[in-house]
Formats: C-alpha cells, structure tokens, sequence
C-alpha cells in the first residue's frame, strides 16, 4: 500500500485543548470542510461524553458523506453502544474503541491487570464489531507499554475483529527511533497484522510529534491520526498539514501519497483557528504568516531570480497566493470579487456587498489592502452574520488626567437602537460596562489579547477575547484600524455567541 490514509481528529482530540470549545453547527462546519480537503476519516468526537458531542456527531455523521465517519468510544459497553447509535446513519461508520495499556496506567488510573485489560479489550472489540465491519483499537500510552504486551494485546483484537490498530504516543514521550522500533516490532511479531491497517497517534509534548508520526510511516504505518494546526490536548498533536506537505514535498524520500487536496489546506487552517480562537504563531510551517515571505535581501534576491532558491513549496500547493494583487479605494466590485475567489471565498451576494462596503472603508484609512486585511474582513463578515445584537457607534473619552468614559449604541433584534454610557478603569473596561448596561447578560472576560494583523502604522488591529457565564465559555473576535473598536467588536462578537448558545439551549 503506497497510499497513506489520514484520520483527522481536530474535532475531538483537538477540541480538547483547553479553550477551544466547539459548537454544533461549527463542528459541523469544520466537518465539511475537512471533506473538501480530502480526509479519509473524521474523527468527530466522543459521544458518551456529552449530549452536545453526541448530537454534533450524529450530524456530522448524516451531513457527510464523502468521508469515513468516526466516533470515539471508552472500552466499556455503554460508550460503545453510544457511539454506534451516533455514527449509524453514517454512509461509512467507524467505531474507535481505546483502553489504557502501560503499567503506570493500570496501576495508578485504572486499578487492573494485564489479563483483565486483555479481556476487556477482546470483549469490547467483539462488542463494536456487532454494529460495523470498520472497528478500530488503541491501546492507550502505547510508548510507555513493554512492546511484548502490546504485540499480545493487539494479537486478541484482531481475532476479535479489529481492522485497524492504532498506535498512541498518548503523552508525547516517544523519540523517533524508539517509536519505528515499536512499529516495526509490531510488523514482525503479531500474527495476522498483514491484515489490518497499523495507525500511529501522537503527540507533542516533546515536540517531536511529526518527526515520530512520519518515523512511524518510514516503518509500515499507513494511517496517521493528525489534527489541523496541530491543536489538540496539552502541546497538542502531530501537524496534519506538516505530515501532508513533507509526503508530497520529499515524494523522492517517501514514495507515498495522500488522498489531500493540499490546496485547500490554508483555508482549513484559517477555519479552525477563527472558530476555535487559537492564533496561529506567525513561523508556524505551511500556514504561519511567514511561512513565504522572504525579509533577507539575499532570501529576496533568490527568490527573484528563481523561486526554488529559497522556497522548497509553491504557496499556491497549500492554498496561498503565489502573487499579492494591492487593492485600494479605487478597485471595483469585480477586482474585489476576483481576489476573494484566489483566496477561497465565495460570498452570497448580500454578504459580498456588506464585504466591499468594508473594503471602501477600510482603503480610505490605509493606503494599500492586503490579502491578510482581505481574510480579516471576510473573517468580521461571517462572525457578523447572525448578530443578535449590532454594534453601531461607540465612542470614548480618555487621558491620563481623564475618566475613561465610553458610549455605545446597540441595535437590538427588534431593530431598535439603544444607547447607554459607563466609566471604567481604562477605554475598554468602560465600553464593555457600557455594552453590558444594554445587553444585561451575566459574564465573565477571562482573556483579552490583542495582534496586529498587518504591518504599518495604519494596520489592522485584532482583538481576541474568551468571555464565561455559567461556566461556559465563549470566545470573540473583532477587527479594525481602532483597536478600541476592534475590542468593542469582539466584546459583542462573544455575547452575540453566548446568546445565540441560549436560544438553542431552549429550543
């Protein structure tokens, strides 16, 4: 098998990160756009875990059809019956039944023998094989287990049924070597394992996840379970994007391929993190800011003359322009509409008007548009579209010898404008008393980070802001060249999911 399949679990190992949760229906979103990229199978998240995780993989599991479907599930026989009730309507269904494996597991978390999780592990498989012919078991902290166990543990599911076995680097500590030992041990010493497909899971705690996970393919493995932007429990796990782009760049090292369309592989990236609320890092590979953008003079000389010089990947491979087409006041509708296309939007045309509209306004503040400002107003123009609330004048008063004072004027979901004003500790604090006089919604802004999205003093500004009620938290983001705007805007952005979160909790 010259095919490596990847197993993509964004929406449950990666939602786990701590802060990123998920709605239904942006789960499902995200799902969606992991079928474009060309994802064999979508992990899409623990049903016994929740009510809510088990109805967004029920709908994930109805919505998709171009993928295989998976759901998550404890070696025990509830979790197992849960998540087969989950994916049934799936058109290819996957259960993935796990259970711990290392000695530092069983005896400090799970208080059992080998021979009981053996059993366990045997009964469960055989439970989940009832519901699909597609099962798939992962003995849990896999590196920390001695290797024969692990060869006597994966022997028992595949006679009870297993067909694909997965290998976790649970908490990250595995080096290359030691891990392509581990796969390779397995190829030689467990019976019938020509018949399954060997999976490898792993994490980064050491940072070594994707060096392990293509360790792993070096040695036999042809599933990798990977999440976009590499997000995922603690330092997360192994870069879906960096594993696809180092199998199709070094193909001459490899000699594998991937059913990707690694063209789509930016615009997934942008997805997950403007959902998701995580940033990602500037020199990240592949999808960073920097990833192709040369500041040396040699770097630029090189790449002048001949792109290959300093540039192992073509950008347009991962979804990013190639060339940076400036936009300004004077572009027209169709210029605009054109730029959208090349970077992956394709607007209704009430959010496309809305779009240019903001694109005007913005060319008269800076003298040149960027594709990064481009994103950014697409990214207000979607996180605006279902606005309970509307933010539709703010103003601030403040100064060192000053009491920041803001007022703001709201437009309801009746259409009607209110305005209040408060005092605060600095500009900000101020217009979120005052936001919070009008909305009456009780919350908590646990974070506030701010970032330049582009360069220059004219730059756009982004706000990036968590707020928790009831225990729930909800982020938000707002753009603009007035960073006291853009904070207002991502203030509201915040409320307008917490509401928007109540009303279905009702429905």
């Amino acid at each position: 098998m010259n095919r490596v399949i990847i197993f993509d679990t964004t929406l449950r190992d990666g939602e786990q990160a701590a802060g990123a949760g998920l709605s239904i229906r942006e789960k499902l979103e995200i799902a969606k756009q992991l079928e474009r990229l060309g994802i064999d199978v979508i992990e899409a998240g623990f049903p016994i875990s929740s009510p809510g995780d088990f109805e967004a993989v029920q709908l994930i599991a109805k919505e998709i059809k171009g993928s295989t479907v998976c759901a998550l599930a404890h070696a025990n026989a509830e979790a197992i019956d849960r998540a087969w009730e989950a994916i049934k309507k799936a058109k290819r269904p996957r259960i993935h039944v796990f259970l711990s494996a290392s000695d530092i597991h069983l005896l400090y978390q799970l208080k059992k023998t080998r021979e009981e999780i053996l059993q366990i592990s045997r009964d469960m498989v055989a439970r989940a094989k009832k519901y699909t012919d597609d099962v798939e078991f992962s003995p849990m902290d896999a590196s920390r287990t001695e290797p024969a166990y692990i060869h006597q543990i994966l022997e028992a599911v595949i006679k009870a049924g297993a067909t694909t076995l997965n290998i976790p680097d649970t908490v990250g500590y595995a080096i290359p070597q030691e891990l392509g030992d581990l796969i390779e041990g397995i190829f030689n010493n467990v019976p019938n394992i020509d018949k399954v497909v060997v999976s490898v899971h792993c994490h980064n705690d050491l940072g070594l996840a994707v060096a392990n996970s293509l360790e792993a393919i070096r040695r036999g493995a042809r599933q990798v379970e990977c999440t976009i932007n590499g997000i995922g429990e603690r330092a997360g796990n192994a870069s879906l994007e960096e594993i696809v782009m180092t199998l199709k760049t070094r193909n001459d090292f490899y000699n594998l391929t991937t059913n990707i369309d690694t063209t789509q592989i930016y615009r997934t990236s942008r997805l997950v993190s403007e959902l998701t609320g995580f940033i990602v890092q500037p020199n990240k590979a592949i999808i960073g800011a920097n990833a192709f953008r040369h500041q040396s003079g040699i770097h630029q000389d090189g790449v002048i003359k001949k792109a290959l010089t300093y540039e192992i990947m073509d950008p347009r491979s991962v979804g990013i322009p190639s060339s940076s087409l400036v936009l300004g006041k004077l572009s027209g509708r169709h210029a605009f509409k054109e730029r959208l296309a090349e970077l992956g939007y394709i607007l209704d045309e009430e959010s496309f008007k809305h779009a240019f509209q903001a694109l005007k306004e913005l060319a008269d503040k800076k003298r040149e548009v960027t594709d990064r400002d481009i994103e950014s107003l697409i990214a207000e123009e979607l996180r605006t579209v279902s606005e309970v609330y509307h933010l539709d004048h703010v103003e601030v008063s403040c100064g060192n010898n000053n009491i920041p004072t803001a007022t703001v004027r709201l437009i309801g979901p009746d259409g009607r404008a209110m305005a209040d004003a408060d005092l605060g500790a600095g500009p900000v604090d101020a217009i979120y008393k005052a936001i919070n006089r009008i909305v009456k919604v009780p919350n908590k802004l646990t974070e506030f980070t701010v970032k330049s999205v582009t360069e220059g003093i004219d730059a756009i500004g982004e706000v990036l802001i968590r707020i928790e009620s009831n225990g729930i938290g909800y982020t938000g983001r707002g753009a603009d060249t007035d960073i006291i705007v853009a904070s207002a805007k991502a203030y509201m952005n915040a409320l307008n999911r917490l509401l928007a979160a109540k009303k279905a909790r009702k429905e």
